[in-house]
């Protein structure tokens, strides 16, 4: 067949995401959209602020000539430049463009650092749950992951992660604010897996890098802040994008922000660049590029996703839903009150309600439900998720 064994085997293993996003397409069909509540997939709802907006004008009003000609594969220096100054400001970090890469968003970012950092074999230490494409991304470059588990709040369990190091060890791989968990992980605990990787780099006899993936980063609540990697680790990278804080998921933009102090640093920036045109990405989209630095400190009204956390959480725990209060994203992981999370999604679809099952974060036992949803479809769906939890416990 004209399709890869190594292709064929991922679509079997591929997103349960989708998969329950296009169960909900069928079900819209059959019972009318009003009728589906559909918590599956992690797409912003909420617009970009109105200035983001003017900017995309502005952008592409621009008639400067030799505006859309090819660029550095890095991305537009005073792009970087402005990044790098946003970062310098929120994190009182002593960086410049020449530790930034714009990248085709947060996917692309981690690709471009898999493929600059990854020997064929080398491990990448993952804590679950997680995003489901990591598996795939670290494969993409010949990598394996190295799944190990969290804390019961989902926190970082250290021991664990210094179990799972071996001398193949390339990378530890965090998400904070975490999907599907909404975990931010503290001051604390990322001081300490600094100070443990630290302590293992120097006995394995390479740098083990951390890599922290933040497209989440501006979506916090109660006071609470998502501390620094890059000033606390020196051989540490941040892959995020614009996504979720400027509601742009479709306008793919992110950025690679490198710790100026890694080892063989301006190797490794050469790396990255050089993976960005190679895998195809070529530079990030100009037009949005051009558009952002004068939004770099405006975000979405997230007042409205704590309100939304807060209506679906007090909600679904006066049910009997057993859920650790997320921090940050716009996710809640509840436990499944069957053991069996597939057959209990299974039994909310039943009710017209779609989430997705743990199982798919490799997180078993527990569900998935994005809440960067109308207000509408989280009040339509309470019902349903009171009638489904006093069913499986009859």
């Amino acid at each position: 067949m004209p399709v890869s064994e190594r292709i064929a085997g991922s679509i079997q293993r591929s997103s349960w995401i989708r998969k329950m996003f296009e169960e909900g397409a069928r079900l819209k069909r059959e019972h009318g959209a009003a009728n589906v509540f559909d918590f599956s997939l992690g797409n912003p709802n909420l617009d970009p602020p109105q200035s983001v907006k003017k900017a995309i004008v502005t952008a592409a009003a621009d008639e400067t000539p030799g505006i859309h000609g090819y660029m550095p594969n890095a991305g537009l220096p005073p792009v970087r430049a402005a990044v790098a100054d946003k970062i310098k400001r929120q994190e009182g970090l002593d960086i410049t463009e020449n530790s930034i890469v714009m990248t085709v968003g947060a996917g692309g970012a981690l690709n471009v650092i898999l493929k600059t950092l990854l020997n064929p074999d080398d491990e990448v230490v993952i804590p679950k749950p997680f995003f489901v494409e990591y598996l795939f991304y670290v494969d993409n470059h010949g990598g394996k992951p190295v799944l190990v588990p969290t804390l019961p709040d989902f926190g970082l369990d250290l021991q664990a992660i210094e179990g799972a190091i071996t001398n193949k060890t390339a990378a530890v791989l965090i998400n904070s604010p975490n999907n599907p968990t909404g975990k931010v992980y503290g001051e604390t605990e990322i001081r300490e897996l600094a100070r443990l990787l630290e302590r293992k780099s120097a006995e394995v006899g390479r740098p083990i890098v951390l890599l922290s993936d933040e497209p989440y980063r501006g979506i916090t609540y109660d006071g609470v802040t998502v501390p620094s990697i890059l000033k606390v680790y020196k051989n540490s990278m941040v892959a995020t994008s614009f996504s979720k804080d400027l509601s742009l998921p479709g306008e793919r933009l992110g950025y690679i922000a490198m710790n100026p102090q890694m080892e063989q640093a301006a190797l490794t920036m050469d790396g990255l660049v050089l993976s960005n045109r190679i895998l195809g990405f070529v530079n990030a989209p100009s037009l949005i590029q051009r558009a952002v630095p004068t939004v770099l400190g405006d975000l979405v009204d997230v007042s409205v996703y704590k309100r939304r956390r807060d209506r679906l959480y007090a909600a679904l725990t006066s049910f009997g839903y057993e859920c650790v209060k997320p921090a940050g994203a716009f996710y809640l992981f509840p436990k499944s009150p069957l053991e069996d999370d597939i057959s209990f999604v299974a039994a909310l679809q039943k009710k017209l309600i779609l989430v997705v099952p743990g199982t798919g974060f490799g997180g078993p036992g527990y569900f998935r439900i994005a809440y960067c949803v109308s207000d509408e479809t989280i009040e339509g769906s309470l019902k349903g998720f009171e009638e489904a939890i006093k069913e499986v416990k009859r």
